[in-house]
């Protein structure tokens, strides 16, 4: 019979503070609750992150994020910046919050709110994932 060690659970190591970029689509919604079993699982420290562009109610993105995590049982920390649309860019908010908040890794969904159904990955995301210097998860 083989010895088999007992879990570790490295990962938790790698991933202890979680940035998700979260607009209320359903696929940011996906990105928050794989979010939130990383913080059952491993004890992850996630922060929700809202870009304020002026084209969604930031109350009601608040409350969804509230809602899911309410749900699971895990505290999440919300941060809202506004985005000056003539000088930034979502995706620049997003990597420098990445940056500055010292964060392990990203859940980001492939598209936000996005109405063509043809398009496989958002121009955010996309910037975000050749741009940042941590891990990415992309949600589809």
């Amino acid at each position: 019979m083989a010895y088999i060690r007992e879990p570790t659970y490295e990962i938790s190591y790698f991933f202890r503070r979680i940035l998700v970029p979260f607009d209320g689509s359903a696929a940011s919604t996906r990105a928050l609750k794989i979010a939130l079993d990383f913080a059952k699982r491993y004890g992850s420290k996630i922060t929700a992150f809202i870009v304020n562009d002026g084209s969604l109610s930031v109350d009601e993105v608040r409350k969804r994020v509230e809602s899911e995590a309410l749900s699971a049982g895990i505290d999440v920390d919300i941060k809202v910046v506004d985005l000056d649309r003539n000088s930034q860019s979502t995706a620049t908010k997003i990597i420098e919050e990445a940056v500055e908040g010292n964060y392990d890794i990203i859940i980001i969904a492939a598209r936000g709110r996005t109405v063509s159904e043809e398009i496989i990955i958002g121009s955010t995301a996309l910037s975000i994932i050749v741009n940042v210097p941590i891990s990415v998860l992309l949600v589809r």
